[in-house]
């Protein structure tokens, strides 16, 4: 029998008296990039052919939503393996995993299936290898978040975080002459940027990363609502408070002139105070969230006086990834077609 939908709340704007008539600059792109769909058709799949409970250790991805949705289809979130019963299958989330919990899991005799974003496993990559070669790693992100904790788990003895441009300021390496710069996925490009060029102030022989590490779906997503802010009297993001992403946008949606702007998880938080004096709203939505969520904001808006939406698009994605291994065949062998691509979230 199929699991029923879990339905995302509703309502405070439209149970309320029109606040206004306007329209909706909608950016583009927006909510789920590949790296989220992935996690979150892993665990689908795993819970598929394995059955219920399928364990996950932290979130999958950070939105309550889909969260949510996965416990109702058998999905259990931990915050460690040593919670997992011996033997299980273990689901490691999009943000990465460190190789000591690679190996815990290993030691409980747990089936792991690794669900990291291959961008993510591409910093670990790098980490790994400018270790290797006895660099000092100035590694820009939050401090706490799972993906840093991931990253430098690869190489302890060589990474030292910096948190901030102020951070950069007063960082101490060992050589100057050794040192490069790499950076969590689903930072602010704008202040990351000011953090290297803070770092390369100090050390001129800082080296760069191979390649981008902020994701390609953050910078899209930041490019996008920073061709509408100043056009919006409000910006609504769509997404949970501890995605790094979602938050980054209300950063810039304000920094790039929006005259305000929130974050909500569902359109029920919407408050109808913020529509005073509003005549264009902007809306955009994290990289894990659902296009659902944003379906469930227009439409209240939309009884609310603002019908008329405009979608404003300034990249097109179509990059998907394959499932992990693990989940890549069906029961006899077959390959998963789902593992061939991926999912569009609009």
């Amino acid at each position: 029998m199929p699991t029923p939908r879990v339905p995302s709340p509703r309502g405070r704007l439209k149970d309320t008296a029109t606040v206004g008539a306007g329209r909706v600059l909608l950016a583009a792109p927006r909510g789920y990039c590949a790296g989220v769909d992935r996690a979150v058709i892993a665990v689908e799949k795993a819970i598929e052919r394995y059955g219920s409970p399928v364990y996950v250790r932290k979130q999958i991805v950070h939105n309550v939503h889909v969260v949510t949705s996965l416990e109702a289809k058998g999905a259990i979130f931990v915050e460690e393996v040593d919670e997992v019963p011996e033997g299980a299958h273990v689901v490691f989330s999009a943000h990465g995993v460190s190789p000591a919990v690679v190996s815990a899991a290993a030691d409980r005799g747990l089936q792991a299936i690794d669900a990291t974003c291959p961008l993510v496993t591409k910093v670990h990559r790098e980490a790994v290898r400018f270790a290797r070669d006895d660099y000092q790693i100035l590694l820009i992100g939050h401090e706490g978040h799972e993906e840093v904790e991931g990253t430098a788990g690869e190489a302890p003895d060589h990474v030292t975080l910096v948190t901030s441009p102020e951070a950069a300021d007063t960082v101490e390496v060992a050589d100057p002459e050794r040192v490069v710069w790499l950076s969590q996925t689903t930072l602010s490009v704008d202040e990351t940027m000011e953090t290297v060029r803070r770092l390369r102030e100090r050390f001129p022989a800082l080296a760069d990363p191979p390649s981008d590490d902020i994701c390609y779906a953050t910078q899209n997503r930041q490019v996008a609502i920073k061709k509408i802010a100043d056009r919006s009297d409000l910006v609504i993001v769509v997404g949970s408070a501890n995605s790094s992403n979602s938050v980054r946008l209300v950063e810039v949606a304000l920094e790039y002139g929006a005259r305000a702007a929130y974050r909500v998880d569902f359109a029920s938080e919407v408050l109808p105070e913020w529509f005073e004096g509003v005549e264009t709203v902007g809306v955009t939505s994290g990289a894990s969230v659902p296009e659902v969520l944003v379906r469930d904001l227009l439409a209240d808006l939309a009884e609310a006086g603002f019908a008329d939406v405009e979608e404003v698009t300034t990249a097109e994605e179509d990059l998907v990834f394959s499932l992990p291994k693990e989940l890549r065949t069906d029961r006899s062998g077959q390959q998963d077609a789902r593992a061939m691509g991926g999912r569009r979230s609009s």
